[in-house]
This record gives structure tokens, C-alpha cells and sequence, in this order.
């Protein structure tokens, strides 16, 4: 199995593949050749410099990997390639396995208006909004009329978008000229389309979606939601399963619509039906996403299901066997925290560089999926995030104080993270009593004014960074002392290191 990807996702299906016994391959940059991902797998390829236009997103290179290592199946995982349906007939057409869907369910799920069609031809309620994007060639005068047709606020979003790019929100029509082109500019940038739409903005919605798993028999399972309001920016940061503002009555219909829709693409293997839930219950069709979530294990843990590797067996040919009703039944409460090298105190700034030390949380109803080691840069080249911390409990509030209790024990020495911010957000009432929907998040952090989220004084962290090397002395002496004694393994590490490196 080759893992097209980076970082804690790449960790994540290696360890599934490790439990099913399939070998499997890595890919890395230039920076990326001391990654966790790296020295995970079996086997690791070079692809290429660190941007990802030359390494990740580098389909021709990929394949040389898949090739040159006698790999017959590929996981994209998320973002990059995962949802290029180019991609996925590419590895199809030089006889490797894709673990996802088929080329042609990507690329009718793939746009957004598209997916808007699809989902209304199987009577499922979508957002009002323009039917097709508009041309490169639009004029003004056809732009501001759709919007007036649209009606006011909108949203401009990018068709091929995802993750809060190339999306802008208008209040008003004067706003509305610029919006379009700083989308269409970001989208441009993000994803090669610089095609965009417009979508009414509901007032006060939060964000439900629902996973999907479907086989090559026609059987689709919808599971639980999953609750994805707490955004920054458009972006998810914490997620949670189930949602308190979905019953299990609700549950039901939210869950039949997803199905519906996605028979109608012919889908199999695992994806996500997102809506939005307005304040009265209504709810409306947002967008699929042809790929494994960031967010799938706040599903994992609720239903105790490994959708990692039903994707595998999925794509192996085996029929689903899940009970649909433990689908949609959950267990307890989880809530995930995207953790970020960003710098909550300077507007969430990137904050990329050498990584000295890293103690991850545990315990129980705690599970990390983190994608960084000691030693390792963080670099400037990808998406920010290190890591995900789950935390499960019987209870939402359980789960809470399980989550709080977590970050405090969770230490990354070197680089600014989000933790601070996240144990703020632990304790903030309205987040407590579940008071909240897509436009909590802006407002509240608005409201703040600047305020430090920082919890440790200064005294604190500097215990904390003698800590951490006392510690890296230790592990570099018993490490030295126990070489002496270990067998020629040893000079194969080293090998396999210098190698590493270039």
C-alpha cells in the first residue's frame, strides 16, 4: 500500500495497513524526509522538492513510487490528490487499487454545482443558490444580477473549494464585485478552478454532516452525525459526535437524505454528506466529500468501527457488514481538537520550526493521532496541523472534562500550538452548554479583543523546557548504552537514517 500523503493521516493508515498485514510504502519532500510518516513505513520514496506542485500534488511522480516499490494499491488520504478524480483513473489505469471512490463519483461530487443537482434530483433540499457557476467571461452586470436573484447575505464559493477557501461572505451589494474576484483569485491559487458560485448564507445554522460507507454491491450505511460548527474562518477546528441539536428522530431523515444522495452518485467507499441545520430543523444539502474526513475519528469512537479499514476491505471487494442500526446508534460523546503550529495570541500565525520535545496525552478515552516527533521542523509548505486529540466519555460533559484534562498533559515544546486556545474554549459557557452554530467561533474570538490565551506563566514553561532536556538526555544515554549491547540491527537503522538524509 502507498500512502499519497503526509503527516498524521499517512500515520493513521499505516497503522491500519500494519494491523491488516499489508506492508507499506511512504512518500516524502525534501522536508519532510525526517517526518513521523517516514519512519513509520516499510519502505519510503523520495518524490521530490518540499512545495507540494513538485512533490505531493505530482501525479507522474507518485506512480513512479507505486511502481518502483512493487506497490499494487494507493490511499490518497485527504487533501492533495484525494479528491482529483485525474488521479484516481491514473492509478486505476496503471493497474494500482484506489482506496476510495471511482473516478466518475468524484467527479460528479466533485463540484459543488454539480453535487447541488444530484442532490435535488434525489429530493434532498439544497441551500438556494445559482445553478451553474459563473464563466471566467461573466460581466458585472450578469454577476450582480444573480446575486439580486440569490438574494442577500451570500456566500461566494469556490465550485472545486473546500476547507474555507475561496469562499466570501457579502452582506451587502457593494461588497459584492470584490468578494468575487478575492474568491475566484484564492480558488485560482488553491485549486487550479477559478470558477465560483454564489449560495444564500443562512442566518444562524450549524453544521451537521453524516458519514458514509459504501461497497461495490449497491449497499450504502449512513452513521451518526457529527457536529462541525466550531469554525474559525470557515474552518472546522472542533468537532464532536453526536450533535445536541439533532434527535434521534431528526437523525433519521438527516441520515436517509445522505443515503439518497449518495446512491444517486453510485458511491462506495467511505464519504461525507454535509448540511446545514437551520434553527427550526430544517436542513439542507452543503456538499459531499469523496474522501476520509480530517474528522473521522469522533465516528470511530462513538460506534467503535474502524472506517480505515472498511475502506481497504471495501476496496478489496468485500461486502459491508455493518448492522445499520449501530451505525446511527452512538456510544458515549467524543469531540476532536484540530491541534495547529499556529500562534493563538498573534491571529493564529503560522508558527513552523524545530520541534524539541513532544509528550502526547493518554489515558483513558483518549486517543492522539499526531503526525510529529521531537527533532522534526515544522515547515511552511502544508497545512499547519500536527496533530488531532480525541477525547471519549458516556457523557458530553464526561467527555469535556476528559478533553480538558488532556491538553494540559499534552506538551510540544519549541513551536507556538493551539492548545491554549482550545482549553480557553473547554471552560467557554456557551461552547459548555452547547449554544453555539457556524458563526459562534468569529464572534466570540472578536469579542476578545486580543486577550492571551496563554495558561503557563513564564517560570512554568521554562520547568517545562528543562524538563524535556533532562529528558532528551536521558533517552541519548540509556539509547547510547543499550546500542552497545544490541545486535547488527542497529547498523541497518543507521543506514536506513543516512539514507533518509540524503
Amino acid at each position: 500500500m502507498l500512502i499519497a500523503n503526509r503527516g498524521e493521516i499517512a500515520v493513521r493508515i499505516i497503522r491500519a495497513c500494519r494491523e491488516m498485514g499489508l506492508p507499506t510504502v511512504a512518500v516524502y519532500s525534501d522536508c519532510d524526509r525526517g517526518a513521523r510518516h517516514v519512519r513509520d513505513a516499510d519502505q519510503a520514496v523520495h518524490i521530490g522538492p518540499s512545495p507540494p506542485s513538485q512533490s505531493y500534488l505530482r501525479i507522474d511522480r507518485l506512480l513512479d513510487a507505486a511502481r518502483a516499490t512493487g506497490a499494487d494499491a494507493v490511499h490518497p488520504g485527504y487533501g492533495f490528490l484525494a479528491e482529483n478524480a485525474a488521479f484516481a483513473r491514473a492509478c486505476r489505469d496503471a493497474g494500482l487499487t484506489f482506496i476510495g471512490p471511482s473516478p466518475d463519483a468524484i467527479e460528479k461530487m466533485g463540484s459543488k454545482t454539480g453535487a447541488r443537482a444530484i442532490a435535488t434530483r434525489a429530493g434532498v433540499p439544497v441551500v438556494p443558490g445559482t445553478d451553474e457557476p459563473f464563466a471566467a467571461a461573466a460581466t458585472d452586470r450578469q454577476i450582480v444580477d444573480a446575486a439580486t436573484r440569490v438574494g442577500y447575505p451570500l456566500l461566494v464559493k469556490a465550485v472545486a473549494g473546500g476547507g474555507g477557501k475561496g469562499m466570501r461572505a457579502v452582506e451587502t451589494p457593494d461588497s459584492l464585485l470584490n468578494a468575487v474576484r478575492t474568491a475566484r483569485s484564492e480558488a485560482g491559487s488553491a485549486f487550479g478552478d477559478t470558477a465560483v458560485y454564489f449560495e444564500r448564507r443562512l442566518i444562524r445554522p450549524r453544521h451537521i454532516e453524516i458519514q458514509l460507507l459504501g461497497d461495490c454491491h449497491g449497499t450504502i450505511v449512513p452513521f451518526v452525525e457529527r457536529e462541525c460548527s466550531i469554525q474559525r474562518r470557515h474552518q472546522k477546528v472542533v468537532e464532536e459526535s453526536p450533535s445536541l441539536a439533532v434527535t434521534p428522530a431528526l437523525r433519521g431523515r438527516i441520515a436517509a437524505a445522505a443515503q439518497s444522495v449518495a446512491k444517486a452518485a453510485g458511491y462506495t467507499s467511505a464519504g461525507t454528506i454535509e448540511f446545514l441545520l437551520d434553527e427550526d430543523g430544517s436542513f439542507y444539502f452543503l456538499e459531499m466529500n469523496t474522501r476520509l474526513q480530517v474528522e473521522h475519528p469522533v465516528t470511530e469512537m462513538v460506534t467503535s468501527i474502524d472506517l480505515v479499514h472498511w475502506q481497504i476491505r471495501i476496496a478489496q471487494g468485500e461486502r459491508l457488514s455493518i448492522d445499520p442500526e449501530r451505525a446511527l446508534a452512538p456510544h458515549g460523546h467524543a469531540i476532536e481538537c484540530r491541534i495547529y503550529a499556529e500562534d493563538p495570541d498573534q491571529g493564529f500565525m503560522p508558527s513552523p520550526g524545530l520541534i524539541r520535545g513532544v509528550r502526547a496525552a493518554s489515558g483513558p478515552g483518549i486517543r492522539n493521532d499526531g503526525g510529529v516527533v521531537a527533532g522534526y521542523t515544522v515547515p511552511v509548505f502544508y497545512d499547519s496541523m500536527i496533530a488531532k486529540l480525541i477525547a471519549w466519555a458516556e457523557s458530553r460533559g464526561a467527555a469535556l472534562a476528559r478533553m480538558e484534562r488532556a491538553l494540559r498533559e499534552y506538551e510540544v515544546l519549541g513551536i507556538r500550538t493551539t492548545i491554549p486556545f482550545f482549553l480557553w474554549l473547554m471552560r467557554e459557557p456557551d461552547f459548555v452548554d452547547g449554544r453555539f452554530d457556524t458563526t459562534y467561533l468569529d464572534q466570540v474570538l472578536a469579542s476578545r479583543r486580543g486577550d492571551s490565551f496563554m495558561t503557563l506563566t513564564e517560570p512554568e514553561e521554562t520547568e517545562l523546557a528543562i524538563a524535556a532536556g533532562l529528558d532528551a538526555w536521558w533517552r541519548a544515554t540509556s539509547g547510547a548504552a543499550s546500542s552497545s549491547r544490541a545486535s547488527g540491527s542497529a547498523w541497518k537503522s543507521a543506514a536506513r537514517q543516512d539514507a533518509l538524509r540524503g
